[in-house]
């Protein structure tokens, strides 16, 4: 028998199956860590927030308390609100946000991918599109009022105008991004412009467009409740606006929570849909 062979390490399979084990205990672990620090972070400002508010170091009148906040969404759960019950101005809300989101994101896609693909057309609209983009697009909620009136069309259009530049700006980076070894493959294989386009550059840039829709929808959120704060008939923003007028602190902070929980599920949903679209991608890898 050679040296070689007697110097040989051998590797000891049964330990493989232990130590992958062992990886995926230590980060079952350390998730539930980060879970229990997240719960123990809330419950340590919320206990403050109440014992600074009755203690009176901070005005409760102006600062509210987490207690007085939950009695506000009891009180919208069980007894409903001015114009109608908590469901129906969620609702109201997430419609007018859901359609401005969906418009603003295939515009946004649909521009971003025809000037990342077409160079001059990249040139000429590319200055207008930075002046557009400069505009702070809140300001533009009043005129959306004046055009369109005090229904779901004007909270949607500023919506639209919220989610469209940050969708458009990651397609059309997305879009410049792709690999040109890619294209030009596509093209010494005989296909089209329109074939490039939509099996070689969009799918190459939908993980660019996932990582605006995380974002995006949140400002899709901002631009109706923005729009129905500064005139509606329903609405989450019409309850801050009433809240404010009242001066009822918990009633302004109780919507902000219930904003913030259609948020969050929003959030989890996106997740869920990009985990589900990008399977293919090793754990880990940013998308």
């Amino acid at each position: 028998m050679s040296p070689d062979v007697l110097s040989t390490p051998v590797v000891d399979t049964a330990k493989t199956p232990d130590r992958a084990q062992s990886r995926a205990q230590a980060a079952r672990r350390r998730k539930a860590l980060v879970a229990g620090a997240r719960v123990l972070l809330l419950v340590a400002v919320l206990g403050l927030w109440e014992w600074l508010s009755r203690a009176g170091v901070i005005d409760p009148f102006n600062f509210s308390m987490p207690s007085k906040i939950w009695d506000q969404i009891w009180t919208w759960v069980m007894h409903g609100t001015a114009q109608g019950s908590l469901g129906e101005q969620i609702w109201y809300t997430l419609h007018e946000a859901l359609l401005g989101w969906g418009l603003g994101v295939v515009a946004g896609v649909v521009f971003g991918i025809a000037l990342g693909r077409i160079a001059f057309l990249a040139d000429v609209l590319g200055p207008y599109i930075k002046v557009l983009n400069s505009i702070p697009r809140i300001v533009l909620a009043p005129i959306f009022v004046i055009w369109f009136g005090l229904g779901p069309a004007s909270k949607v259009a500023s919506a639209v105008v919220l989610v469209f530049f940050p969708v458009f700006f990651n397609a059309f980076q997305g879009a410049r991004e792709v690999d040109r070894n890619l294209v030009a493959n596509a093209r010494i294989l005989g296909a089209s412009d329109r074939r490039v386009t939509l099996q070689v550059v969009i799918p190459s840039a939908t993980s660019w467009i996932f990582t605006s829709l995380h974002v995006s929808f949140g400002f899709a959120l901002i631009g109706a409740i923005v729009g129905e704060y500064i005139g509606a008939t329903k609405g989450i923003g019409l309850l801050v606006a009433q809240s404010q007028g009242t001066f009822n602190a918990a009633g302004v902070y109780a919507a902000m929570v219930i904003l913030a929980a259609v948020a969050l599920v929003a959030e989890g949903l996106l997740t869920f849909a990009e985990s589900r679209i990008f399977r293919w991608k090793p754990a880990g890898s940013d998308s």
